[in-house]
């Protein structure tokens, strides 16, 4: 006879539930989040495990790789399709969420989720590290902006902002100035430990052959080529280059029953900022790229017809599956 566990892991501690393939409840108990902890519990009750599933969230990937080396076969699951099938238990905590996620392995109702390797996920933490200073930076610029409207000041283009910002405030009390130059000392160390960031990815995309393929693509960078390299980590998952499009949210949503059946608007599931980022890149090939391609003459005629945003959405989603396919056949993009 086989088993099932399932594992709702929180922050502290986990909730532990064990069914057998005829969905009898087997073992139950509360067990601290830690990999150690939870493997002694799991090799202690000495049952031949099937499947233990854990919900993707913060820690399911340490905990899932953790697990995984002791030999146990975990797997993660999708909590957004988890949360669908668990959503009609009446009560919602810990332990129904437990219960509810080893039945769906019994039975098979889930969608698993792959696991991030550990050169992706140093790239992940590396881009959030910067996508977070320039948040940041940008978030104190418009702090200096907000306080001088007070007094009547607006400041222009970036470019120049820290001589604007100076200038402006030398009329003002010593006290504005002080504070205004304090931030503006925060803004400029946000900005060398940016650049810092920026030389460090740029030095691991000029060594990465896949991404200096994918920087072959008219409009796309080495921010972009590692981003869309670390959020597909591994492309031979997608049996068709053509899911990736929906993988990234590029694809329009529908809605079908009956005689009903329309098309709306893109999905945005999957990683925004790699969403964001493939947009970009689209409309720096349709606007600011000279060279001649195929995909471009493609977007500008799709402009003429469909309108600019929706040219730019098309030829990111197509980015995204060119891109695909130049990671798996190692070859670089062809403009004819």
């Amino acid at each position: 006879m086989y088993y099932y566990a399932g594992l709702d892991v929180s922050l502290k501690d986990t909730f532990v539930s064990i069914v057998d393939e005829n969905g009898t409840i087997i073992h139950e108990q509360i067990i601290p989040s830690d990999v150690d902890a939870l493997s002694m519990y799991l090799k202690h009750t000495k049952l031949p495990f099937e499947r233990i599933g854990i919900e993707a969230g913060q820690l399911s990937i340490p905990l899932c790789k953790g697990l995984r080396q002791e030999g146990l076969p975990v797997i993660c699951v999708d909590a957004r399709h988890m949360a669908t099938a668990l959503s009609a238990r009446i009560n919602k905590n810990d332990k129904n969420d437990a219960r509810g996620i080893a039945q769906m392995l019994r039975v098979g109702l889930y969608k698993e989720v792959l696991i991030k390797s550990d050169e992706a996920c140093e790239v992940k933490f590396l881009l959030g590290s910067r996508r977070h200073l320039v948040n940041t930076k940008y978030e104190l610029m418009g702090t200096i902006r907000g306080l001088l409207k007070i007094y009547g000041i607006k400041l222009g283009a970036q470019a120049q902002f820290f001589e604007q910002a100076r200038a402006a405030i030398k009329q003002l009390s010593p006290f504005i100035q002080r504070s205004v130059e304090s931030i503006l000392l925060n803004i400029a160390e946000i900005e060398r430990s940016l650049n810092e960031l920026t030389h460090a990815l740029s030095t691991l995309g000029k060594e990465d052959e896949d991404c200096k393929r994918l920087m072959t693509v008219p409009g796309v960078g080495v921010i972009v080529a590692m981003t869309y390299k670390s959020a597909v980590d591994c492309p031979e998952r997608f049996k068709d280059s053509y899911d990736v499009g929906a993988y990234f949210g590029l694809t329009p949503k529908q809605y079908a029953s009956g005689e009903v059946d329309r098309y709306g608007s893109i999905s945005k599931m999957g990683s925004k900022e790699c969403r964001t980022l493939l947009y970009e890149a689209a409309q720096s090939l349709l606007t600011r790229v000279g060279a001649h391609s195929k995909l471009k003459a493609w977007g500008l005629k799709l402009m003429q017809k469909k309108g600019r945003k929706k040219a730019i959405v098309a030829v990111a989603r197509k980015l995204s599956v060119i891109m695909h396919r130049m990671l798996i056949d190692k070859t670089e993009f062809r403009y004819t």
